[in-house]
């Protein structure tokens, strides 16, 4: 009887779609605002996934602890994903990394019970680098890539810099500020909501 409550309180409801649909959408606007800051200035692309990751932090850990069920962090990234998709923001590689960061995130939930602060932590640094998949066309396809950004009216500056920027340096840095960003992110939420994430049973 009690394995049986426990599968069923596992289970989304209403309610919790509601929350995953907020949190979602205060996600989106902050990922959407970096996204077009990414269009003032090479380095701010390249870092675009690490700045997401800084500043959604409070976003994302809110959700985890109000929703402590499967599912969730991928309906996050699923209605992010649609969004960008609808747009014509969304291409394959970002599908691909996005998909899978979704995935992994969801699965290092699971392991550890939804209710540990490091697990949803950890989870939250996956689901970030799943952003790279935006600028990592760059290194990936660099020059049919950058034919295509060029036909789509990308100024020659632009494509200037940001190709004398696109190290293999700059490729490493641009991996790892979003696992590095997205811990410091959940921290800062949870310094911000400590009591809130005590009551959630999030330790």
């Amino acid at each position: 009887m009690s394995t049986t409550l426990a599968v069923t309180s596992r289970k989304l409801k209403g309610k919790d779609l509601i929350t995953i649909g907020i949190f979602s959408a205060i996600y989106f606007v902050i990922n959407f605002i970096f996204m077009l800051l990414g269009g003032l200035h090479p380095i701010m692309w390249i870092l675009m996934p690490g700045f997401i990751a800084l500043f959604t932090g409070v976003p994302y850990m809110i959700l985890a602890s109000k929703v402590q069920k499967s599912g969730a962090v991928l309906i996050m990234g699923f209605i992010t994903g649609l969004i960008y998709y609808v747009t014509g923001m969304f291409t394959v590689v970002i599908l691909i990394t996005f998909a899978s960061a979704c995935v992994l995130a969801e699965l290092i939930r699971l392991a550890t019970k939804y209710k540990s602060f490091t697990g949803n932590a950890i989870s939250f640094a996956v689901f970030s680098v799943g952003m790279i998949g935006s600028p990592l066309p760059i290194w990936l396809f660099k020059d049919s890539f950058f034919a295509q950004i060029s036909k789509q009216g990308m100024s020659a500056d632009y494509l200037s810099v940001l190709s004398s920027v696109a190290t293999d340096g700059m490729l490493v840095v641009m991996v790892l500020a979003p696992a590095v960003l997205g811990i410091i992110g959940a921290l800062i939420a949870k310094g911000l909501f400590k009591k809130h994430f005590a009551k959630a049973g999030i330790v």
